[in-house]
């Protein structure tokens, strides 16, 4: 016995509203997480918004920090470069100085002194000294010489006679032919420079040297700041993040809201298809009977509904895609904020070092000022041995020209003495002014062991010298010597007088 067909009809019917139910159900689950994942997207947007925010903020205050720190470096850089111009300009002033001291001493150098400016015959002393000249000693030194094997060479100037031998043998004689003899060998006369005391001169130079070499230490102590300044700040740079590349709120929002309206519609049309098969059942069980082109279009809707289950999924990845792109931006918005945030906890040490920086450089700067003005006081002692030693020349060309003068004025005492006895007393007065104005304006360039006579009264005269005293020790004066003073005193004197005057 088969079935009747309305027994065929309701269990299929009985299956079509539990698809549409259960299509429903699974449309709504959809739907429900699709709102709670947009939910999450509208609460994860205004986070990126925030962390954004803070984020320009952060990149503002680093680029704030480091626009001063680099200030900072440009200045500790250009403080260095003032000291730095300071310091080469004393050192172009002590180039200067000691230029000028060399050229002074290599000036005195090429000036000779005849040997009888600096040696005293025991006949010209008071006390007949008996100390030997240089050449009295090398003499001895050639007599004591026996390094030779056998003794000193044998004479070999011819036998003389015994008057010649007492003659020979007279001191003043030999002490006559050995001045003459230095006189004729200019190439073993001390010059100017002999008299100078270059070992002080030494001492002084390496004493200046040595503080310049202090100053270069203090300043080394600071000298690597700029850079490593530069350094830092260039590190600190490098780990400043890129500026955060959001996604487009607009087009998400606009899409998501596209996507839910469009959920909507398939989740309402779930619920009509639903609603129409619960109503058939119903009619069915009310004894309502269905064609079979009423069976087929309840078929053709069940049929469609996995597709409209698959759609409603897409839709929903769309918003979790949405949602994970948010996310991302999120991550990457924190991830640079922690970035910023450790930046300037950088930035804040960098603050304490560039601050001790700072400190230490301004200590240095007083320092340096402090020992330059030291090194500039230094720099005087050159200038006045400068002076001295272009006033010591100055003074020594006179006095060759006053010795000259001297003599001069000796022959002509001597050509007149028998008449002019009393001219010749208002000469030596006239003498003894001049000499005292000498000595009061060169007397103390001298240095002593230089004519030791320069200091001598003139002779006074009668007809013969006063009480027969013998006459003055004056130095033969060659022409040449004379013409040599003249020229090194033309154009100097002016400048000296205002020298000696300050």
């Amino acid at each position: 016995m088969s079935p009747s067909p309305d027994q065929q009809e309701q269990p299929h019917i009985v299956e079509l509203v539990l698809q549409a139910k259960k299509a429903l159900q699974q449309g709504q689950e959809l739907c429900l997480h699709a709102s709670s994942v947009s939910a999450a997207s509208a609460q994860i947007t205004v986070d990126v918004l925030a962390l954004d925010a803070q984020v320009k903020w952060m990149s503002e205050a680093v680029l704030d920090q480091l626009q001063l720190a680099a200030q900072v470096a440009k200045s500790i850089e250009q403080k260095r470069s003032e000291l730095e111009k300071q310091v080469e300009e004393w050192d172009n002033i002590r180039n200067q100085r000691t230029d000028a001291l060399d050229a002074v001493l290599e000036s005195l150098g090429t000036q000779s002194v005849p040997p009888d400016f600096y040696t005293v015959s025991a006949d010209s002393s008071p006390f007949s000294s008996q100390n030997n000249s240089d050449d009295e000693q090398e003499g001895e030194r050639l007599a004591q010489d026996d390094s030779t094997p056998f003794g000193p060479p044998p004479s070999t100037s011819p036998r003389m006679s015994p008057t010649d031998t007492i003659r020979t043998r007279s001191p003043a004689l030999r002490r006559q032919q050995r001045r003459e003899r230095r006189r004729a060998d200019r190439s073993r006369w001390k010059t100017l420079r002999d008299f100078v005391n270059e070992r002080a001169i030494e001492d002084l130079l390496d004493t200046i040297e040595k503080d310049r070499l202090e100053l270069d230490d203090i300043l080394a102590t600071t000298s690597d700041y700029p850079e490593s300044l530069s350094k830092t700040i260039g590190a600190i740079k490098e780990m400043v993040p890129a500026e955060i590349s959001l996604p487009s709120f607009n087009e998400i929002f606009a899409s998501e809201e596209a996507t839910s309206t469009k959920m909507a519609e398939e989740l309402e049309s779930l619920a009509h298809h639903y609603n129409n098969m619960s109503n058939a059942l119903h009619d069915f069980e009310e004894g309502e009977e269905f064609g079979e082109e009423d069976m087929q279009g309840m078929n053709q809707d069940a049929e469609a509904l996995p597709v409209i289950i698959s759609e409603l999924e897409s839709s929903m990845k769309t918003i979790e895609g949405f949602h994970e792109q948010l996310l991302t931006a999120k991550t990457a918005a924190q991830e640079h904020l922690e970035v910023h945030r450790r930046t300037l906890t950088d930035l804040d040490e960098l603050g304490d070092i560039m601050t001790e920086m700072l400190e230490r450089q301004q200590s240095v700067e007083n320092e340096s000022m402090d020992h330059l003005s030291y090194l500039h006081a230094q720099l005087r002692p050159l200038e006045e041995l400068h002076h001295q030693y272009t006033s010591y020349q100055y003074a020594y060309n006179k006095l060759v020209l006053e010795l000259a003068r001297r003599r001069q004025y000796r022959e002509a005492a001597q050509r007149i003495v028998a008449t002019m006895t009393a001219q010749l007393d208002a000469m030596t007065e006239e003498e003894r002014l001049l000499r005292a104005e000498f000595q009061a304006e060169h007397g103390q360039y001298i240095p002593e062991e230089i004519c030791l006579y320069v200091e001598n009264p003139p002779n006074r005269w009668t007809v013969s010298t006063w009480n027969d005293e013998p006459l003055e020790t004056l130095p033969v004066i060659e022409n040449d010597l004379m013409e040599e003073a003249k020229q090194r005193t033309v154009g100097v004197e002016a400048a000296i007088s205002t020298s000696q005057s300050l």
